[in-house]
């Protein structure tokens, strides 16, 4: 079932990937079931807005049963990723860029970093995780060429904010912001800030609440 974005609002599709992250930890906390009020203390988002997102996508669970985890995870992965091989950039090879590379994470096997930038002539044409490091200057055509619209933004924060314009002209759609930088862009390029106060707080509640299950 894909979503016809149009009619969902968009605080509602925002939301879909915490609910996935949420439900895939319970998935690894052995937990094969899931309720409104369980996600509610878990995100801090009220249970009633929970059940009003969950509509939008028909019947995802039982009224007294709650959510298969399982069922939801299947659900969320391919709304989210829409089942198709999704190719990422990432500007800014520090610490935390270099780290990511190596790594090449991804939410499911379709999702890899493909490609990197920095400005430091010391990092360009260095190859890490089989990723070749790129000048900024080739952001657009390379991006542009690839047919890129999501992009790790790894950047010092000074120069977040001219990153993510040269970004938007390249004609990217979603940047997934590690700078502590508030960025600007247009409504129509979507930004997830990556915040370790909320990831902590999140981390604590498991803590509290499923030690029994680890």
């Amino acid at each position: 079932m894909a979503i016809h974005s149009d009619k969902i609002p968009r605080a509602t599709l925002k939301r879909l990937p915490l609910y996935y992250r949420f439900v895939n930890t319970l998935k690894a906390k052995g937990i094969d079931r899931v309720n409104s009020k369980m996600i509610s203390e878990g995100l801090n988002i009220d249970s009633a807005t929970i059940r009003r997102d969950f509509s939008y996508f028909g019947e995802l669970g039982k009224k007294g049963y709650g959510y298969n985890i399982d069922s939801l995870l299947n659900f969320f992965k391919s709304e989210i990723s829409e089942n198709q091989d999704i190719k990422i950039a990432l500007v800014g090879v520090g610490n935390l860029g270099k780290a990511l590379l190596t790594y090449n994470f991804s939410i499911h096997d379709e999702m890899t970093i493909t490609e990197a930038f920095d400005i430091r002539p010391e990092v360009i044409g260095e190859e890490i995780g089989k990723v070749d490091v790129k000048h900024t200057d080739a952001i657009r055509s390379v991006l542009s060429q690839q047919g890129i619209e999501v992009v790790i933004l790894t950047t010092p924060e000074s120069v977040a904010q001219q990153v993510t314009d040269q970004l938007v002209e390249a004609g990217v759609n979603g940047i997934l912001n590690f700078t502590p930088a508030r960025i600007e862009t247009p409504s129509d390029v979507q930004v997830h800030h990556i915040d370790l106060g909320i990831e902590l707080q999140s981390l604590l509640f498991f803590m509290k609440n499923y030690q029994s299950h680890s």
